[in-house]
């Protein structure tokens, strides 16, 4: 694998154990012990979904575009884009519900919308380079 996605997938490796983290708070708020509106409860868990299913699919991606033989520079740009919207998609779920009884989403809903965009061009950039790849390899 290439270094710099290397480095990439280690540090995402890492942030895992912030998403473990948060299981524990999504836990503390089903079970009553940490306050939240239904509207709360319900982005948290969106934002906590989020962030596991896009890192797993981030390091995915980057295991079949390395295997594939794109070259290093568009698999860590794929790879990359995809582990990007996972921040960007529960940071919006997250923030936009921060505060004391919030009754709507905030500004940071936009967030999860740019997390979508960055997403799908990032699974743009690596299907058409996967199949690059495999039509070059015929």
């Amino acid at each position: 694998m290439d270094p710099i996605l290397t480095i990439v997938v280690g540090v995402t490796l890492l942030t895992v154990v912030g998403i473990a983290f948060g299981g524990t708070f999504m836990l503390r708020i089903v079970s009553g012990k940490q306050g939240a509106n239904a509207l709360q409860k319900t982005m948290f868990r969106a934002g906590h979904a989020h962030a596991g299913v896009l890192v797993t699919l981030g390091l995915v991606v980057a295991l079949l575009t390395q295997a594939a033989g794109v070259s290093p520079g568009w698999s860590a740009s794929g790879s990359i884009l995809v582990l990007s919207a996972a921040i960007f998609v529960p940071a919006g779920f997250f923030f936009s519900v921060i505060g004391a009884d919030p009754v709507r989403p905030n500004a940071w809903m936009r967030s999860v919308w740019i997390g979508f965009g960055v997403l799908v061009a990032g699974l743009i950039v690596a299907g058409i380079t996967v199949i690059t790849a495999g039509v070059g390899a015929l």
